[in-house]
């Protein structure tokens, strides 16, 4: 059914974290629907397959620092297929909402009076934790859950609030963490966080060369450094985070012997 789907309309569709059993089945529905999809690079082949065979695929994604379009652009082309007359999918990874740069692209669809709804998606940090069959919160450690990213432009300093980032009681997640995981874990320790804090560094979420490495907050530079700049990573810091039952993790002399 396309109802809501009309035809000039655009979608912003959370493709999670890359298994397909993770869409929701309002996100397959709309990209079965798409007449064009615009979609980032981190989105899954086996997402993209779901697609009509007709549906035309455009890559827009932005990674490693090299990226095939500016937002400018992006924005423009979305508006330019829905004057089309083109069931438009903006494909985005995890959740639209979440480092996405939805509300830029909301804010030109709707400037240019093209319809638009976004539809969420399974965040990378969900996925990462129910695989070390972890938890965000845990009662009486981690009352709350903030996520922040460490993406920035070459140059620029990596600028965040670290004394409420090292309240001991929350978990905190950190998305395109790898480069600046040793900044990360000074800063934070220098502001007062335990640097026996556990630490999983999850890396591929929910694909099949997925890796969940666990540490502690001391050790985090360490515990990125066999991991490749292409390889999306997800840093998830907090007692929260600690082992527990059978999740699937890498040891640190897993990962140090992989260094070598």
């Amino acid at each position: 059914m396309t109802e809501d789907f009309p035809a000039g309309m655009v979608w912003l569709v959370g493709a999670g974290p890359g298994d397909p059993e993770l869409l929701t089945r309002k996100a397959e529905r709309l990209i079965r629907a798409a007449d064009v999809i615009f979609h980032d690079a981190l989105v899954s082949a086996d997402v993209l397959a779901l697609a009509r065979p007709d549906t035309r695929l455009e890559g827009v994604g932005k990674r490693s620092g090299c990226h095939s379009k500016a937002q400018v652009d992006i924005n423009d082309l979305l508006v330019e297929a829905a004057r089309q007359g083109l069931r438009v999918v903006r494909l985005k990874g995890g959740d639209p909402s979440i480092f996405g740069r939805s509300a830029e692209e909301i804010d030109h669809l709707a400037a240019h009076g093209v319809p638009v709804r976004v539809c969420p998606g399974v965040t990378t940090a969900s996925a990462a934790a129910a695989g070390a069959l972890a938890s965000l919160t845990l009662r009486g450690a981690a009352r709350g859950v903030t996520f922040v990213t460490a993406h920035l432009r070459a140059g620029e300093p990596l600028k965040l609030d670290w004394q409420t980032l090292a309240l001991p009681h929350a978990t905190l997640g950190i998305y395109m963490g790898r480069a600046a995981a040793g900044e990360i874990a000074r800063q934070l320790i220098e502001a007062g966080r335990d640097p026996e804090t556990p630490v999983m560094v999850a890396v591929n979420v929910s694909r099949p060369d997925e890796r969940l490495i666990r540490g502690k907050l001391a050790a985090l530079p360490f515990l990125v450094a066999a991991i490749s700049a292409d390889d999306p990573t997800l840093l998830l810091i907090g007692e929260a985070v600690a082992p527990r039952g059978q999740g699937r993790f890498v040891s640190v002399e897993e990962v140090l012997t992989a260094e070598r």
